[in-house]
């Protein structure tokens, strides 16, 4: 049995543990053009200046280089890796910031993402350059670029109906990274077929001016993520946005990053052991029974350990697990199928020959990329001064909170949360489901209490309304019971042929109500891609104003 010390200390715990993973109180709005956004702009100030006190007052040792160090440098690269990327198809200013400026950050797959996604880039490019900070976008391209169409609806506002539209074929199932055009008929032809569709509901969509610069962008890269990011990175450029972009494989390719994958593989025991703990909190305290959320939890097979990376090759480019197992002053590094490296590393080694050979794998074509939870932790930990999540990110970087206090030692850096709501332009039948909610008691009232809506009906049952309230007025007894309930019954069933056409009335209306709500459905949904939405109503939507 636990004294009570003990319990009182894993009540202590389970307050922190709250604390680090709050309710899911985050929302996304629901009214039209509303925004969310935590904390208030007027605050960024004190949160980035808190942030940049955390960072100052914490130094760590990453196998031999000082964390201080390798996020100075994690900095300059992300910063020239920003710039050389998007000068490659727009211009970038001349100035270049001061060693000590602050760096703000989101990040994004390169997808045409739902209007409030879009928001979070404005958001960025305004509060960064309201307080003088260089606003960079990562293109998460390590995820798996999971499908090559596009959900747009069409038909009428009566009877609207959502088609898949593809722009590529649906294979190969790779990371954005990798992901090429396969067929380019198809794909040039995506803008004119999604316009074809929309414009029933939508006149003027800003697919017919985004896709032919995404298109242009496909005659210099047959990456279909790059071409879209980089196709809508132009068009945010002639709408006054200032950010730089770079992919997620840019920055894993620095040397920084090479000695942060060397320290956690070093200690992957240690910090598998924090993972899967702060994953399992935050499943019991939200009670979350999918195994996949927030996150898997990283496995042991035998000596092997699982790591929070994913490793493919350019031959074999679909994404593997890493496992990883110790022998003797090295580590095997493997994808327990077909791939296998040796790195010269263990927990008290120094870092550089495992970065060094780090470099040599990428060299080689190998590559090496974190999964979610580690390209925030990363983000957030080193390379910028604040980090603006969506919804979802803010949730599950609860868990990179915990990472960071548990494994690193320090308290995580805040964070924004930016979202925003823009249904489609067209009209929205609102009242809709309180009008079938308002039918649906009428008709039960009609079938439980038909007496009380027979005023005015000309001959009136009056004998068979009598009959059910001398029953309704007689107290039920043990003995009465049951021909109380039966005579009730049925009086309320030889009712019904005195309301039957103010039944049929209601059941007409009600089928027209289910029509339009599911209409509704289809077109009161705020995830669809920002292309199907005329450019006005976007611009008006996006103005962030920043202080």
């Amino acid at each position: 049995m636990l004294n009570r010390n003990s319990q009182n200390d894993q009540a202590a715990e389970a307050e922190r543990i709250a604390a680090l993973m709050p309710e899911d109180d985050l929302r996304a709005p629901q009214e039209n053009g509303a925004s969310l956004i935590v904390p208030a702009i007027e605050d960024v100030p004190e949160l980035v200046r808190e942030n940049r006190r955390l960072a100052e007052e914490f130094d760590y040792d990453l196998q031999g280089k000082r964390l201080s160090e390798v996020a100075a440098l994690a900095r300059r690269e992300l910063i020239a890796g920003a710039r050389r990327w998007t000068s490659a198809y727009r211009e970038v200013p001349s100035r270049v910031p001061a060693a000590d400026s602050s760096i703000f950050l989101a990040g994004h797959q390169p997808q045409m993402f739902h209007p409030g996604v879009w928001f979070k880039n404005f958001a960025l490019g305004a509060i960064a350059a309201h307080h003088r900070a260089t606003a960079i976008n990562l293109i998460i391209d390590d995820d798996v670029f999971a499908s090559a169409s596009l959900r747009v609806p069409g038909g009428s506002l009566a009877a609207p109906r959502v088609l898949p539209i593809a722009m590529d074929r649906p294979e190969p199932k790779v990371a954005y990274e990798e992901r090429k055009i396969e067929d380019r008929v198809m794909f040039a032809s995506f803008g004119r077929r999604i316009a074809e569709q929309i414009r029933p509901l939508v006149a003027n969509p800003l697919i017919e001016e985004f896709w032919p610069m995404v298109r242009r962008r496909a005659d210099e890269t047959d990456n279909l993520g790059a071409c879209i990011a980089q196709g809508r990175h132009q068009l945010e450029a002639t709408w006054g946005l200032h950010t730089l972009e770079v992919p997620q494989s840019e920055v894993c390719r620095g040397e920084a990053f090479q000695w942060f994958i060397a320290h956690l593989l070093a200690r992957l025991a240690d910090f598998r052991e924090v993972y899967n703990t702060a994953i399992r909190e935050y499943r019991r305290l939200h009670r979350i029974r999918s195994t996949s959320h927030p996150a898997p939890e990283l496995a042991q097979e035998g000596d092997w350990l699982e790591a929070p990376l994913w490793v493919w090759t350019v031959e074999n480019s679909r994404r593997r697990r890493l496992f990883v197992r110790r022998r003797a002053e090295e580590l095997i590094v493997s994808d327990r199928q077909a791939w296998e490296a040796v790195l010269p590393l263990s927990e008290e080694r120094d870092g550089a020959p495992a970065v060094a050979r780090l470099f040599e794998l990428q060299h080689n074509n190998v590559r090496i990329r974190p999964r979610a939870l580690i390209t925030t932790l990363w983000a957030r930990l080193v390379l910028g001064d604040l980090f603006i999540h969506g919804i979802g990110g803010a949730k599950y970087d609860r868990v990179t909170d915990v990472l960071m206090e548990r494994f690193f030692g320090r308290r995580a850096p805040g964070l924004m949360v930016v979202t925003a709501t823009l249904l489609l332009p067209v009209e929205h039948a609102d009242s809709a489901a309180e009008e079938q909610r308002t039918i649906a008691a009428e008709l039960r009232g009609l079938a439980f209490h038909p007496e009380r809506f027979l005023d005015g009906v000309q001959k009136r049952p009056a004998s068979l309304i009598a009959e059910k309230r001398r029953w309704i007025k007689t107290a039920q007894t043990r003995e009465n019971a049951r021909q109380r309930c039966r005579t009730i019954r049925s009086v309320n069933e030889a009712l019904q042929p005195w309301l039957e056409d103010r039944r049929k009335r209601l059941e007409e209306r009600q089928s027209q109500l289910a029509q339009r709500i599911e209409a509704e459905r289809v077109l009161g949904s705020r995830e669809y891609a920002f292309v199907l939405y005329p450019e006005d109503a976007l611009r008006r939507f996006l103005a962030v104003r920043s202080g």
